[in-house]
């Protein structure tokens, strides 16, 4: 026959380009001018490989089906311990969320403070004014007497001066009397400095005299041991240490106001006080 024949072409297997005996390896050799072949043996390749197919798939199914139940039977007993571990973390959780939830709702009571104490220096029935008031208060120098008998302010300060002394050591108004009236002849209710005494100048005062050491108000010389310099020109001092001397004259309340008076002092013209009396009764009563 003529080998163009299609039957010749049909029956007279070719032989394969490759000593491979699969049939898909001829495929792939030949391409898309695949030379025909057996069509029994391409039947049985087919079979075969559908065959393989089938029992590979029920090997997986078989393994899967092994597989659940060693799960399943392992699942009766105790769970693996990465398992347990998170269902452990999970129930801790839960509960951290449960606890803070009940917290939220109903939250602790907060301690009530204690309340403040009332203040001491005010009452809480105070009226603001009157706590104004009393913080703003300050304390105030008693006012400056008014000059009497024809005396002026400095002369009237000094006249107090010696009355306050004489109050506080609790001596007779008698007394008084004598100490204003020695004053007022011995230096006119002036507190005086000595010219003859530099020291003296720079102490408070109002007048310069040049008798000798003779300072202050009651010319009290610092040679004689009445005082210090420093002490006879402040009047408190230089009354106080007049009120010492007259008490220890004796007798001095039965005397005359001169001759009292010129017992402390022993001055030239032992007299001169009495002129003062009357003036001096004025000033020491309205004073006291």
């Amino acid at each position: 026959m003529h080998p163009d024949d299609q039957i010749d072409q049909r029956l007279t297997p070719r032989p394969s380009a490759s000593h491979s005996a699969d049939g898909a390896s001829t495929e792939r050799v030949a391409g898309r001018h695949r030379a025909a072949g057996n069509p029994l043996r391409g039947v049985r390749a087919m079979l075969a490989s559908t065959a393989a197919r089938v029992a590979l798939a029920a090997g997986v199914t078989c393994c899967l089906g092994a597989a659940a139940l060693v799960t399943t039977r392992d699942d009766d007993a105790a769970p693996p311990p990465q398992v347990a571990e998170a269902l452990a973390d999970r129930a801790l959780a839960a509960q951290d969320e449960a606890a803070s939830r009940s917290l939220d709702r109903s939250p602790s009571p907060t301690p009530a403070s204690p309340s403040p104490s009332p203040s001491p220096t005010a009452s809480p029935t105070a009226k603001p004014s009157a706590i104004a008031k009393a913080t703003k208060t300050k304390p105030t120098t008693p006012p400056r007497p008014k000059p009497v008998a024809g005396l002026s302010q400095a002369q009237m300060d000094n006249a107090k001066a010696i009355v306050d002394v004489g109050v506080d050591m609790e001596i007779p108004r008698q007394a008084m009397v004598i100490a204003v009236a020695t004053a007022m002849q011995e230096s006119t209710l002036l507190n005086y400095a000595s010219g003859v005494l530099p020291e003296s100048q720079q102490y408070p005062h109002q007048a310069i005299g040049w008798d000798h050491d003779s300072v202050g108000l009651f010319q009290q010389r610092p040679s004689s041991g009445w005082g210090t310099v420093r002490e006879l020109m402040r009047p408190a001092y230089a009354s106080r240490a007049f009120y010492e001397a007259l008490l220890e004259v004796p007798g001095w309340q039965g005397m005359s106001l001169t001759m009292a008076a010129q017992a402390v002092q022993i001055s030239a013209y032992p007299y001169a006080y009495a002129q003062h009396e009357e003036k001096a009764g004025t000033v020491v009563a309205a004073l006291t």
